[in-house]
Parts: C-alpha cells; sequence; structure tokens
C-alpha cells in the first residue's frame, strides 16, 4: 500500500495530465470555432440556413458511435455535441444578422 506522501505525489501527477488535457481540449475547441465561423460566414453569403438538422443528426450518430467505441457515455458525448451545435447555431445566426444589417 502506498504512504499518503506517494498517494499524493500521483494524484499530483494525474492531475496535471488532466491538465494537460483540458488544455488541448480548449486549443481544439478554439480551432473548431474558428472553423465554424468560417462555415457561418459562407452561410451567411450563400443565405443558407444556419441550422442543418440532417448534418446534425448524422454528426450526432457518428459521436455517439465514437464514444461507445472510446467507452465514454454516449449520452454525455451527445450533451457535449449538441452544446456545441447550438453555440455553433447562434454563432451563424448572429454572423447573418450581421451581414444583412451591411
Amino acid at each position: 500500500m502506498a504512504s499518503s506522501e506517494e498517494a499524493l505525489e500521483q494524484l499530483q501527477k494525474l492531475r496535471l495530465s488532466i491538465d494537460n488535457i483540458d488544455n488541448a481540449l480548449i486549443h481544439i475547441l478554439a480551432e473548431r470555432f474558428r472553423l465554424t465561423q468560417s462555415v457561418g460566414e459562407l452561410k451567411a453569403t450563400y443565405n443558407l440556413p444556419a441550422a442543418d438538422p440532417q448534418r446534425e443528426a448524422k454528426q450526432i450518430a457518428r459521436l455517439r458511435e465514437m464514444a461507445q467505441s472510446a467507452r465514454l457515455n454516449p449520452d454525455f458525448a451527445e450533451k457535449f455535441l449538441n452544446f456545441i451545435i447550438t453555440e455553433v447555431i447562434q454563432h451563424h445566426k448572429a454572423i447573418a444578422e450581421q451581414k444583412d444589417q451591411r
């Protein structure tokens, strides 16, 4: 059995790894939103709808399958993607409104 000091050391290492993953997640999300910004601008330019329910359904199904393979709760993965999709749609609507005001 590990001593308290060894346990605290291990805890610190685990937390450092978690912090590194959190950093990567933030950078990946930032890049994703940069790309969806471009999608929103393209949609606004060509008067395409902000939401694409067929694409969203495909993405959710794909993400649930990936989550299952990764042994991550698919319901959690779907909630996470839905949160992102909702934010992206809001951004796309705002971009379209800005284009309309010009």
